[in-house]
């Protein structure tokens, strides 16, 4: 099923349940009204969403309406934890790369992650509000999943049982921020502004084979001011899967119903052609770019967003369907 929750002027909104074509949606009153309600309950609630679904794909839903991504909250409007991984060993390669420094060893074995605020997400249509363009604005496309409860100790196969959703997001970056914040040695902060989220979180049986062992196996869209700037696929090349990025937070505490963890960047390989490295799939990230060029010509030239600026995060099935709507927003200045 598809799940997402309706702007209603609270903070939380509303749930709704989406139908597979993103076409009708139903609200889910008198089973849950809001999405962590449906987490904490999981295997009570979540059946009568199901049931809700599958009438609604069926045509026989008493009161459908046309689903309207811009009327969309992120899925989960704020939660309870919001621990993004940087999942994608490639990324950390050619970001160390573009700076003559190696990877170090651990960072094939143990992942790595920060905390970020979790308490103001936007949703996929809103603007991206940034003090100023001198911060250095960058869109980072993301795989994310929402948990049930997860006991402290659980082994990364036992953590992919954990898994209740799945979706698409935006953690913005502002890259000039970041060089001081690390500088301090106590991670991220300002750098990391509002997170944005796709209109809608699925279930894995959504998702089909697509799903295997805690990776999407399905190319991620980024069109930045209407230019596709990368097919990245975020399956095969998925360091560590959903199930070992839970069970890391778990090593020293329990994770909670209504957790969110995200995958980082999502990243792909260059391949040789002609002596010289090239990246056919493009990026998902402008950081990304930029570390490309510095390795290719020696320094970047392509530049950070501007106020104005749009940028577009996508994922189609196999069937070439959306599978989670997508987020399709602007970079704007506080008004």
């Amino acid at each position: 099923m598809k799940l997402a929750t309706y702007k209603d002027g609270s903070r939380d909104g509303q749930l709704v349940v989406v139908s597979r074509d993103l076409g009708t949606a139903h609200y889910a009153t008198g089973i849950a009204s809001r999405l962590q309600q449906v987490l904490d309950d999981w295997n009570f609630i979540s059946p009568q969403l199901q049931d809700l679904s599958d009438q609604l794909n069926a045509g026989r839903a008493r009161h459908p309406f046309p689903f309207d991504p811009r009327q969309c909250m992120a899925p989960l409007p704020r939660a309870y934890q919001w621990a993004d991984g940087s999942a994608y060993i490639n990324h950390v390669e050619l970001v160390r790369k573009a700076r003559n420094s190696e990877v170090p060893e651990s960072f094939y074995t143990d992942p790595l992650m920060y905390q970020g605020g979790s308490d103001d997400f936007i949703g996929p249509c809103d603007d991206v509000v940034v003090p100023s363009e001198a911060m250095g604005i960058d869109f980072e496309a993301e795989i994310a999943v929402i948990t049930g409860d997860v006991k402290m100790g659980t082994s990364a196969d036992q953590a992919l049982d954990g898994i209740r959703l799945v979706m698409i997001a935006n953690d913005v970056s502002l890259r000039n921020l970041i060089p001081a914040e690390l500088a301090k040695g106590f991670g991220f902060f300002q750098s990391k502004p509002a997170t944005a989220f796709g209109p809608v979180a699925v279930t894995l049986d959504e998702l089909g084979d697509a799903w295997d062992h805690g990776r999407l196996h399905l190319p991620v869209q980024s069109t930045w001011n209407g230019r596709k700037v990368g097919m990245c696929d975020a399956g095969p090349e998925m360091t560590f899967h959903f199930g070992q990025l839970i069970a890391h937070i778990a090593k020293t505490r329990n994770v909670r119903a209504g957790s969110i963890v995200g995958s980082g960047t999502v990243s792909n390989k260059g391949v040789e052609q002609n002596g010289r490295t090239e990246w056919p799939k493009g990026y998902s990230c402008i950081a990304e770019k930029r570390c490309i060029e510095t390795i290719q010509d020696g320094k970047p030239s392509t530049d950070f967003m501007k106020f104005g600026d749009t940028i577009r995060i996508e994922v189609k099935g196999k069937d070439g369907a959306s599978i989670f709507g997508a987020i399709d927003q602007a970079i704007a200045a506080p008004v």
